[in-house]
Parts: C-alpha cells; sequence; structure tokens
C-alpha cells in the first residue's frame, strides 16, 4: 500500500517538556503523582506509572478536587495548566510542586491576567470540562466567560469590553468563525488568538492532504482534544474514509478493502512509535497476502522515546 506519513505529526514541544519533567521523578522514595493525565495519552500514562509515577484522574473532578486525593509527596502539574488556587492548596497541604505547564498555555493565563488587570472581561473559546479550558477559567470565573459555540456568544454583554482568546488546541477554523461572529455583535472586543503552532501546523497538513488519498488515520488518545480536532478536519475538507485510532491494535483490516493511498497523522501528544508502528504495517500491507495482516507487538519500553517527525 502507499503510505503518506503527514508532517509535522507527534510530540509537540510542550508534551516532550512535560514526559521529561515527569521522568526525572522516577523510582523516588516519597510518592510522586500526577494531577490529572499528564497529557491526553493513556500510553504515556501506563508508561510513567511503570516509573512508580500515579497518575490521579478522576472523571468529573476539578484539579482542586483531584488534590484532596493526594496527602504527602509530589505532585506534579500537567501540560495543560493549573490555576493559582490548585498552587496555592497544594503547598497549604505541604507538597512539592512540579509544574509541567505548556509554555503556551502559561503565556494564555498570563495574557488573561494581564487583561483583567486592565479592566477586560475574558471571551475564553474553549471545551467545557477539558484541563486547560478549567484551569484558565479559574483564573477569574466571575469574569471569564467560556465559549463553545455561536449560542454563547449571544448571551454575552455587548456594552462591556473584552479580549478573546482560546485553549491553544482548539481547530484554528473553529476559533477563526468564533472571532468572526463576536466581532459583529460585540462593539467592545479584542481578538488574541492563542492556539498554539504546533496545533496550528499539524491543522493546516490535514487540511491540505492531496485529494487522491482514499483513506486517512489519525493516530490518538479520545481523550485529546488536538487528536479528535485533527479527525474532525479531516472530516469536514475531504471525502475519503477517516479513522481515529489509539494504536496499530484498533486498525480492522476491514477498512483496507480496495484502499490504494493512506495518510497517516496523530496528535501532538502521541508517541511517534506508535504513529510509525502503523505507517510501517501500512507500507507493508498487501490485503492479496495475508502474510501480511499480522499486526505488530507494541513495545511499552518504547513509548516514552522522545521524538517528533
Amino acid at each position: 500500500m502507499l503510505v503518506k506519513g503527514i508532517v509535522p505529526r507527534g510530540y509537540c514541544k510542550g508534551v516532550v517538556r512535560a514526559i521529561e519533567i515527569a521522568k526525572k521523578q522516577a523510582h523516588q522514595t516519597a510518592p510522586v503523582y500526577i494531577l490529572g493525565m499528564i497529557v491526553h495519552n493513556q500510553y504515556i500514562v501506563n508508561a510513567l506509572e511503570d516509573l512508580g509515577i500515579q497518575t490521579i484522574d478522576i472523571k468529573g473532578k476539578t484539579r482542586l478536587e483531584l488534590l484532596d486525593e493526594i496527602n504527602e509527596g509530589k505532585v506534579i502539574i500537567t501540560a495543560h495548566g493549573a490555576s493559582q488556587k490548585v498552587f496555592d492548596k497544594a503547598k497549604e497541604k505541604g507538597l512539592e510542586v512540579i509544574d509541567a505547564s505548556c509554555l503556551d498555555v502559561i503565556k494564555t493565563h498570563d495574557l488573561i491576567q494581564d487583561k483583567l488587570n486592565e479592566g477586560y472581561e475574558i471571551l475564553y473559546i474553549g471545551k467545557k470540562g477539558h484541563p486547560e479550558a478549567e484551569g484558565a477559567i479559574s483564573i477569574d470565573e466571575k469574569r471569564i466567560h467560556l465559549i463553545t459555540n455561536i449560542d454563547d456568544l449571544k448571551t454575552i454583554d455587548p456594552t462591556k469590553k473584552y479580549v478573546m482568546t482560546n485553549q491553544t488546541t482548539m481547530s484554528l477554523y473553529d476559533v477563526y468563525d468564533l472571532c468572526e461572529k463576536a466581532k459583529e455583535i460585540l462593539p467592545f472586543v479584542e481578538i488574541e488568538k492563542e492556539t498554539c503552532t504546533a496545533t496550528k501546523i499539524r491543522q493546516e497538513a490535514i487540511k491540505n492532504i492531496e485529494d487522491d488519498v482514499d483513506i486517512i488515520f489519525i493516530v490518538g488518545d479520545p481523550h485529546s482534544n488536538n487528536t479528535r480536532k485533527l479527525a474532525s478536519i479531516a472530516h469536514d475538507y475531504h471525502t475519503c474514509d477517516v479513522y481515529m485510532i489509539e494504536s496499530i491494535e484498533d486498525l480492522e483490516i476491514e477498512w483496507l478493502k480496495n484502499k490504494r493511498y493512506a495518510a497517516v497523522s496523530s496528535g501532538a501528544s502521541t508517541p511517534t512509535y506508535l504513529t510509525n508502528q502503523v505507517i510501517d504495517y501500512l507500507k507493508q500491507f498487501d490485503i492479496n497476502d495475508s502474510k501480511t495482516y499480522q499486526k505488530p507487538i507494541i513495545d511499552k519500553n518504547k513509548i516514552l522515546n522522545q521524538k517528533d517527525a
């Protein structure tokens, strides 16, 4: 099968930084916890647990609430960032705080705080319940408004002055549409788009896949917002089959029937090792040769390799 590996794909700089920070805490005598998934990929979470680093992640609980589960040792703040309230509570509990927040997320938090200090309210484009959005909104829950769709904009008081910004992993196309609508209905709004460069160029690469590709695979964890956005963009801009898979284990032979040319990309928190397994498998695959159907075994020791493509 002909295969195109979309470039870039795999780890962004924020993910590399977070994993490296976490790995340095391996096999400590004091307990080490991560407040939520370090990045949104279960393979990475499992690999870190093998190093003695426990992830505390309970559905429906905020980072602030998750801290109630930790009473000693070290706590790692994930790449998604957290509010100052989380840092303060952790220190009050006597925990050593290790900050693995993505620098792009920190930049957005700084922007929000600066604009709040200048008297603006904030319109924050994000996904409800996502830890990055949670961290940003909790800076000032009264003056920061979560915008998930155009209907949310209709509830905003048009007489106030706003700065509109966004979760770094949102679709740049969705952000553009919401910003344009905000400019139409709010006379006092300034736009500060904060989609990170890694997300932006990956999304543009997916949009620009050539038309003769007849199947697209996006490799990544379903928890990952940036991975889901890549799959959504692929569906929006291409008529071929699109599949989002966590790894080679999810790939179905049936999907490959009558397919000639595949494109493969991955989310910014997907280990490149897992994506390369999919690419290599597809390259050797021949629908007429059952010997090529056998899938490779995932070597968990290679999950934390720091690579991008």
